[in-house]
């Protein structure tokens, strides 16, 4: 099954949803796919400069691991497509009206926006406006 496409229809039901937690973003230079898996990442990013991955925060802290920014995440849970034009724009553009970042993961299925765990909640609210 492929996902929405429509745009209206995405920010009709987008359905915003904040997981539980607080997810942090790490980099390991030289390391490869598959590499601290023990870390429990909800995502990966190869770049030149080394492996990003999203991890809970009480697990980089209990690895010790150096972190700038602690996050919360808000899924869409409307099936969006890959190939949808507009969502991306749209909930940026609507976060930073509010002045808050997002960072935006997109899986299979949905997206996933990264937004500072101390604005969250306003995230939220602004994202669930827009629909």
């Amino acid at each position: 099954m492929t996902g929405e496409t429509n745009l209206a229809t995405l920010l009709k039901s987008m359905a915003p949803s904040l997981l539980a937690g607080e997810y942090v973003f790490v980099s390991f230079a030289h390391a490869q796919y598959g590499d601290h898996a023990n870390l429990q990442p909800i995502a990966m990013v190869r770049e030149v400069e080394g492996m990003t991955l999203v991890v809970p925060r009480d697990v980089a802290d209990e690895h010790g691991l150096e972190y700038h920014a602690v996050f919360c995440c808000i899924t869409l849970t409307v099936h969006s497509s890959l190939e949808a034009v507009g969502l991306t724009a749209a909930m940026s553009a609507q976060l930073a009206r509010r002045d808050i970042s997002a960072n935006v993961v997109a899986g299979y299925y949905h997206d996933h926006i990264f937004v500072p765990a101390h604005l969250a909640q306003q995230a939220l609210v602004a994202l669930t406006e827009l629909g």
